[in-house]
C-alpha cells in the first residue's frame, strides 16, 4: 500500500555517511571501549564514532542528542528505572537480577500474543511474557557506569563486583531484530556468562479474566532455543547462541512469531536468523544500524533553553522508534517491552492512549513511525466485528477497546448501542483515531492516504452514529445517552458530538480534495448543519453532556476534545475565546484526580490559546516527576499509573513541546506560538505542520531571528513569523517572493511546490543550519546518574 510507509521527504540536514570499519576500532571512551580487539567478533561494541572526529566536530544533531543520553550510576531495580532497547517489535530491558550478583535482560515483543477470540481483546489476544536472559556474576555488585546512547540506539557501560568487572554493549538492531550482547570481564570475572529463563505464557490481566481461562503449554526447552506453543495453535521461539570472543564472550538473540502457523516452524526460523547474525559481518551489520538511527535523529531537531526537557524530547523520540514503525504493530500500553510488575495493561486501548502517544510522530516529521496510518489500512478489515450486530450492514465501522494491533477487540465483542442497555465508552475510539489519520495526511498531503483511509473508515465511523442521531422537537439533531469516557453518561455527550461534527466536516472536505461526487455527502452536510451544539454552563463552559455538568475531577479531557485536538473553537475568532476560557478554567480547576497525559494536555491546551507561561508550568510539573493519584513519570522516563506500565503520558509531553514550538491550522504557520519568556533562546529545524510544510526557526534574545519553509506540496501559506517590524520574504538563492502582509507579523507567501521561503527583519540574513541554544544552568540528566 503507498502509505504503509510514507513516501520519504528530503533530508535537508544529512546524516552521516555510513560509518567504515576504523570507526569500531581502537575508540577510547569511559566505558572501555580500548578493550574490544579489533580481531573479534566483538570490535562493532566499540562506540560508533569515529576516532578522528572530537566532540567539537561532530554535528549539533549528533552533540545534541548524545548530550541527551541516559545515565545509571545506580543499579536499577525495574522497568521504572532501568535503560530500554527497541526496534519496532523486539524490546529489552536491563535491570538487577532476582540474585545478588546478577542482571536481568528482559525482553517482549509487540507480537507476542494470545489468539483466543472467544474472550474480550485483554485476555483472548493479551500480550504474553516471554522470558529473560540472567548474566551471573562471581562477585556481588558494588558499581554500574552505564550510557543508554540514543544516537546509535545501545546501551554501553560496565557493571564492577566484589571480583572484578564486566564491560558491556548491547543493541537490538533495527534491520535484523536481533538482539546483540558483547561482554568484556576483567581479571576475577571471567566467568560471566547469560543463561535464559523463559515464563509462563499466560495474561497477566486480572480484569475480566475468565475463570474458564488456562495458560498455555510449557514450552519446549532445547540447546540453545525455548520452543512456545499456543492453545490456539502457532506459537513462537526465543533462540540464541553464546560464544567466545578472544577474551569476551558474544551473545546473539532472535524471536520469531508464527500465527498462523507451527510452533517448530518459528524455532527453524529463530535458529537459522541466529546463525546468519553471527555469520555475518558484524562491523558491516552494526554500521547500518547506526546509520538508521543517525538518519532518524537528522531528520529534525528542537532545542530549548531548559537542557532537562529538551533532552527528556530527545528520549521520547528514540523511544517511539523503539516501540513502533510504520507497517508495524501501533504501540500498546507497554510499547515492546514487558512490565514484571504492573502488567494489567496488556493490548491497545483506543480511548485516548493510542491517539496522544503517536501525535508527537507528525509534528517532529517522523512519518515513518506512523503506524496508525498503516494500521486502518492493513486492518480494515476487522472493524466491523466491534458494531452490534443488529447494525453490521457493511457500511458501519467501530472500534472497541482493549483490542489487539489488528483491530480485533474479541470474536464477542462489540461497542454496544447509544440509548441502549449496554453504554460504553467505545463509541468514539475510531473516530478520535482518524484524527490521527486525517492528521498524517494533513502533515504529508498525500492522497493516497485520503482516499484509501480517511474517506472509507471515517464515513463507516460516522455512519455508526447516524444510526443513532434523531431529530427532535426542536427540529435539530440529538444524540440518546453515550459515556463521556471514565466520567458519566449523558445524552448529547460533548465527547461524542464534537467527534460527529468533526467527522461530517472532514468527509466533506475529503469528498471536496478528492473531487468525488459522493451520494453520502447530503447527509454530511445535514449532520453537520443540524448538529446539536454543546450543553454549556454560564460559568464553567461546555459540560459532559446535556444536563450533566463537570462536578469534580476527571483525568481525561473527553468532553473538551473540539477544543484541543480538534481545533474546532480557535483563539484566532475572538468569538471563541469566552468558552474556551471558561471551559478550560473549569477543568483546571480540579485536579486531584488528574494523571500525567492530563498535564501534558492541558499544556497544549495552553499554547493553543497563546499562553505560554501556563503551558511550560503544567508540562514542567509533569516532567519534574510530582505525584498526583498515585501517578508520575519514572527517572527513566516511563511512566507509572499506580504500579501500572503505560506509555502514553510522557509520549503526549513531547507533543506539549511542538505545541510551544510551532503550530498550523487553517492555513496558517505559526513560529514561536507559545515559548515562554523564560526561554530568550529556542531553534528547531524541519519540523512538519499540515499543509505539508518542513519549518526552521531560530530565537534569540526574545525575538525570532528568522524563518524557513519549505513547501513539499504547494499548499496556501500564511506566516505567523513573530519578528518585529520590516521583514524580507525571499527564496532559498536569495530571490524576492511574492508576499502580502495579512495582520501584524502575518504574511501570505506564494510558494510553489518543493520551493523555500526565508523570513527574516528587512536586510537580514537566515543562519545556514541547526542550533543548539544556550542552557538556562546546570541541569540533571535521566536515568540514576547520581
Amino acid at each position: 500500500m503507498p502509505f504503509a510507509g510514507h513516501p520519504a521527504t528530503p533530508d535537508r540536514a544529512e546524516p552521516p555517511s555510513p560509518l567504515t570499519r576504523r570507526t569500531f576500532v581502537a575508540a577510547a571512551a569511559t566505558t572501555g571501549a580500548a578493550l574490544w580487539s579489533a580481531s573479534s567478533g566483538t570490535a562493532w561494541a566499540a562506540p560508533g564514532r569515529p576516532v578522528d572526529k572530537g566532540v567539537h566536530e561532530q554535528d549539533v544533531h549528533e552533540r545534541l542528542v548524545r548530550a541527551a543520553s541516559p545515565l545509571w550510576r545506580r543499579l536499577p531495580t525495574s522497568w521504572q528505572d532501568g535503560p530500554f532497547l527497541g526496534n519496532g517489535r523486539l524490546g529489552a530491558q536491563l535491570y538487577a537480577g532476582e540474585r545478588a550478583g546478577t542482571l536481568k535482560l528482559i525482553l517482549s515483543h509487540t507480537e507476542v500474543q494470545d489468539q483466543r477470540g472467544q474472550w474480550r481483546g485483554g485476555i483472548g489476544y493479551s500480550r504474553l511474557p516471554i522470558g529473560y536472559f540472567t548474566l551471573t556474576l562471581a562477585g556481588t555488585i558494588t558499581e554500574v557506569d552505564w550510557t543508554l546512547d540514543v544516537y546509535d540506539a545501545e546501551l554501553r557501560g560496565t557493571v564492577t563486583t566484589t571480583r572484578g568487572s564486566v564491560a558491556f554493549t548491547a543493541l537490538i538492531h533495527n534491520d535484523t531484530g536481533a538482539l546483540l550482547v558483547a561482554t568484556r570481564p576483567s581479571a576475577g570475572e571471567e566467568s560471566a556468562a547469560w543463561t535464559f529463563t523463559w515464563l509462563t505464557a499466560a495474561t497477566t490481566r486480572t480484569s475480566g479474566k475468565p475463570p474458564e481461562y488456562t495458560p498455555n503449554p510449557d514450552p519446549e526447552v532445547g540447546d540453545g532455543y525455548v520452543q512456545q506453543p499456543l492453545l490456539a495453535g502457532g506459537g513462537w521461539s526465543t533462540a540464541w547462541r553464546e560464544r567466545r570472543e578472544g577474551g569476551g564472550r558474544l551473545l546473539a538473540a532472535h524471536l520469531v512469531y508464527r500465527f498462523p502457523g507451527e510452533a517448530t516452524e518459528a524455532t527453524r526460523a529463530a535458529r537459522s536468523a541466529v546463525d546468519r547474525t553471527l555469520g555475518q559481518d558484524l562491523e558491516t551489520s552494526v554500521a547500518r544500524h547506526r546509520h538508521w538511527w543517525h538518519g532518524f535523529h537528522h531528520r529534525s531537531l528542537l532545542s530549548v533553553p531548559d537542557k532537562r526537557l529538551q533532552s527528556f524530547y530527545v528520549i521520547q523520540l528514540y523511544k517511539l522508534a523503539s516501540a513502533t514503525r510504520s507497517g508495524g504493530p501501533t504501540i500498546s500500553e507497554w510499547g515492546p517491552w514487558f512490565p514484571e510488575v504492573g502488567n494489567n495493561w496488556t493490548a491497545v486501548w483506543w480511548n485516548l492512549n493510542v491517539q496522544i502517544g503517536m501525535a508527537p510522530v507528525l509534528g517532529s516529521n517522523h512519518p515513518e513511525l506512523d503506524s496508525v496510518t498503516s494500521t486502518f489500512a492493513q486492518f480494515e478489515k476487522n472493524l466491523p466485528t466491534s458494531v452490534p450486530a443488529a447494525h453490521r450492514d457493511g457500511e458501519t465501522y467501530a472500534l472497541g477497546h482493549p483490542s489487539d494491533w489488528q483491530l480485533r477487540a474479541g470474536d464477542q465483542y462489540d461497542v454496544g448501542t447509544p440509548g441502549g442497555d449496554r453504554i460504553s465508552d467505545n463509541f468514539g475510539n475510531l473516530t478520535w483515531a482518524l484524527h490521527n489519520v486525517w492528521q498524517a495526511y494533513r502533515h504529508s498531503m498525500d492522497r493516497a492516504v485520503l482516499r484509501d483511509v480517511v474517506l472509507p473508515v471515517l464515513a463507516r465511523a460516522i455512519n455508526f452514529y447516524a444510526h443513532f442521531l434523531h431529530e427532535g422537537p426542536d427540529g435539530i439533531l440529538h444524540l440518546p445517552t453515550t459515556r463521556s469516557p471514565e466520567y458519566a453518561n449523558a445524552a448529547d455527550c460533548a465527547y461524542d458530538l464534537s467527534l460527529i461534527r468533526w467527522g461530517a466536516r472532514t468527509l466533506l472536505d475529503a469528498a471536496r480534495l478528492l473531487r468525488t461526487d459522493d451520494p453520502r455527502a447530503p447527509r454530511w452536510r445535514d449532520i453537520a448543519r443540524r448538529l446539536t451544539p454543546y450543553a454549556e454552563d454560564p460559568t464553567a463552559g461546555v459540560m459532559i453532556g446535556k444536563d450533566v455538568p463537570l462536578a469534580d475531577s476527571h483525568r481525561h479531557h473527553s468532553h473538551l476534545l473540539w477544543l484541543y485536538p480538534l481545533r474546532e473553537r480557535t483563539w484566532d475568532r475572538p468569538g471563541d475565546r469566552d468558552v474556551m476560557r471558561r471551559s478550560m478554567d473549569h477543568w483546571v480547576s480540579m485536579r486531584d484526580l488528574w494523571h500525567g497525559y492530563s498535564y501534558a494536555t492541558a499544556s497544549s491546551m495552553y499554547s493553543v490559546m497563546d499562553q505560554p507561561e501556563p503551558a511550560l508550568d503544567f508540562l514542567t510539573f509533569f516532567t519534574d516527576l510530582k505525584v498526583v493519584a498515585d501517578c508520575a513519570m519514572t527517572r527513566n522516563t516511563m511512566y507509572r499509573e499506580g504500579r501500572n506500565f503505560a506509555l502514553e503520558s510522557p509520549l503526549s509531553a513531547a507533543q506539549s513541546l511542538l505545541d510551544m514550538a510551532v503550530q498550523g491550522q487553517d492555513g496558517v504557520v505559526k513560529v514561536f506560538p507559545s515559548v515562554s519568556a523564560r526561554w530568550p533562546d529556542a531553534s528547531f529545524t524541519s519540523l512538519r505542520t499540515p499543509g505539508a510544510f518542513l519549518v526552521d526557526a531560530d530565537r534569540s534574545a526574545g525575538t525570532t531571528r528568522w524563518v524557513r519553509v519549505h513547501s513539499e506540496a504547494g499548499s496556501p501559506l500564511t506566516v505567523q513569523h513573530g519578528i518585529p517590524g520590516a521583514v524580507t520574504v525571499r527564496d532559498e538563492r536569495g530571490r524576492p517572493l511574492p508576499w502580502r502582509e495579512t495582520g501584524p507579523g502575518r504574511v501570505r507567501v506564494n510558494l510553489p511546490r518543493e520551493r523555500t521561503a526565508v523570513i527574516t527583519p528587512k536586510g537580514g540574513t537566515a543562519g545556514t543550519g541547526p542550533r543548539d541554544v544556550p542552557s538556562l544552568g546546570a541541569w540533571t540528566g535521566w536515568g540514576l546518574p547520581d
